[in-house]
């Protein structure tokens, strides 16, 4: 017996049609949708501070007014965490939508993250919960359940604790759903999406338009990883592992409900576009539930001034001279000057014969960094280097935000289940709990010897990196025993440093899964205050796997 999970949703601005596909591509039991980030988070505060009854996410909401009729009449279910800050209010809008349309939909939602009142000057604040809530929600005969901040792998582990009548102490059952809601949770990038060898797809796979995952769980936590016939996209061990390593740490991935051992995970390719996840094994969760909080940290602008042609590095040097002096009489609190050399010497266009210096400023005041920054840098229009022009003219400067995360005893939340029959049931703490200790590196696989090439590290591995907070992470996985062996005994945090100088300053960590051959490198502050605070060029550290994959190294030519 298998439980059917789809997923149509990875984030607050997602395909909007992708309900209907997966609502008409094939059999569902669930359909599930994730729409919330951390940025996501700050932006619905903002949105609430402007109206009290806002707080959630309106596209799931137009969603169900075209496909909830059609979810009904297929009998699936549906669990969103696009409740945000206000799930009581998204739930009433759901019943009231299908009042409107004429049908009989069960509708619950799930409350107890909000913690804003006990954290004085934060925008939001939210402890992340499990899947228990929903599983109590199903449990009651809710056709549609609505959270707010709960963890995204919870929209699987939910329903199928619910399903299959799984206790709060089945861990490995549960670390199998978690698993699966990793998977899942980031829609198409488990289909192809962002993926590092999307080339290979070429003529195989139609990747413009790759179809949603879904998860056919069983009884013991074990699952297969699939997707509608007919959609774009693949399927295989590479896009599930990749997914498996993005936004997470070190072998024991800690949730509300369950520790999953990341390490244990065993996937075998079960046929096309299947992929066979089993052997997960669970451990108690920890005592403490993650609270992610955002606040306002002041106001932001940036100018970008394009440098063509010769004597490059001269002419940054001189503006960057002139607009220091230019805002010496009240400086902004945080100044970031970036050059990238995008030009090319002899280039046969303008474009390509430029170059780009990027200047960042924050400060409390939005004064500081509005009419002061946009002033100095347009009255250098005559009277910089040959060439000066910007992309666009600076603004006003616009407010920012801040990412932190705590931590809280789980009695600090109550977490309810709130039922389509308006009763208030607690939903009961996890009855063990256990800290998550780092698990010892394990030893490196032997390598054999042999000449080598000097070539990118892509050649031989892929790698997929993210955001948590201000950390980043990125897991590097290699698709052969041989690989492997090299990897693990190639890639260690010093040499990490040398290929990403960024990361020179850091604290990185290195977490080794063997089973899935994957290292995975924990980037700590990297980020600065998070992606609401754009701290770096690449502000949730997408593209930071892409960078490493494309330094050179020395590789053995057996692997090439």
């Amino acid at each position: 017996m298998t439980l059917r999970i789809g997923n149509a949703s990875g984030f607050y601005g997602d395909r909007f049609d992708a309900v209907r596909e997966m609502l008409t591509g094939g059999e569902l039991d669930v359909l599930t949708g994730d729409y919330l980030a951390e940025l996501t988070m700050l932006i619905l505060g903002r949105d609430r501070l402007k109206d009290p009854a806002a707080g959630y996410a309106r596209t799931f909401l137009r969603q169900l007014e075209e496909c909830l009729g059609l979810a009904h009449e297929r009998g699936v279910r549906i669990v969103a965490n696009a409740g945000g800050l206000n799930p009581a209010g998204l739930a009433d809008a759901v019943r009231e939508l299908a009042d409107r349309l004429g049908l009989p939909v069960r509708v619950a939602h799930v409350e107890g993250d909000d913690l804003t009142g006990a954290y004085p000057g934060s925008l939001t604040a939210h402890a992340y919960l499990g899947g228990f809530g929903i599983a109590a929600c199903l449990d009651a005969g809710a056709d549609v359940v609505v959270t707010g901040r709960v963890t995204d792998a919870a929209l699987v582990s939910g329903p199928a604790a619910a399903h299959f009548g799984w206790a709060p102490t089945e861990y490995d059952r549960l670390a199998g759903a978690v698993v699966a809601g990793h998977v899942l949770e980031c829609g198409t990038q488990a289909t192809g999406g962002n993926y590092a060898f999307f080339q290979e797809a070429a003529g195989r796979a139609d990747l413009t338009r790759p179809g949603f995952p879904l998860a056919e769980v069983r009884e013991d936590g074990s699952c297969v990883i699939t997707k509608h016939p007919g959609t774009g996209g693949f399927v295989d061990v590479g896009t599930v592992t990749a997914q498996l390593l993005y936004e997470t740490g070190g072998a024991r991935y800690a949730g509300p409900d369950v520790t999953a051992r990341l390490d244990t995970a065993r996937l075998t390719q079960d046929g096309p576009d299947r992929v066979r996840i089993e052997g997960v094994r669970g451990e108690a969760p920890p005592p403490t539930l993650k609270v992610g909080r955002t606040r306002l940290g002041g106001f932001r602008n940036e100018v970008v001034f394009v440098l063509t042609g010769l004597g490059i590095d001269d002419k940054a040097a001189l503006v960057r001279d002139q607009m220091t002096r230019a805002l010496a009489k009240r400086p902004p609190a945080e100044v970031r000057w970036e050059l990238a050399r995008t030009d090319h010497p002899d280039a046969a266009t303008e474009e390509t014969a430029s170059a780009l210096l990027r200047l960042v400023v924050r400060d409390p005041d939005q004064e500081a960094v509005g009419r002061a920054l946009s002033g100095a840098a347009i009255e250098l229009a005559l009277a910089s280097y040959p060439g000066f022009h910007v992309t666009a003219p600076p603004g006003k400067g616009s407010p920012y935000g801040v990412f932190e995360a705590s931590y809280v005893e789980r009695g600090a939340v109550a977490q309810v289940a709130v039922l389509p029959d308006g009763r208030r049931v607690p939903v009961a703490a996890a009855p063990h709990t256990r800290v998550p200790e780092p698990l010892p590196e394990p030893p490196a696989p032997p390598v054999a010897e042999g000449p080598t090439r000097r070539a990118p590290l892509g050649r031989v591995v892929g790698a997929r990196s993210g955001d948590k907070g201000g950390d980043a992470n990125v897991g590097v996985w290699a698709r052969s025993e041989e690989a492997w062996r090299w990897l693990a005994h190639t890639l260690t945090v010093e040499r990490f440093r040398e290929l990403l100088p960024e990361t020179a300053d850091l604290t990185v960590v290195r977490h080794t899964l063997p089973n899935l051959r994957a290292l995975n490198f924990v980037v700590e502050g990297v980020l600065g205050a998070g992606v609401a605070a754009q701290h770096r060029f690449d502000p949730q550290a997408k593209a930071l796997g892409e960078w490493l994959r494309s330094r050179h190294l020395d590789i053995p030519e057996t692997l090439l």
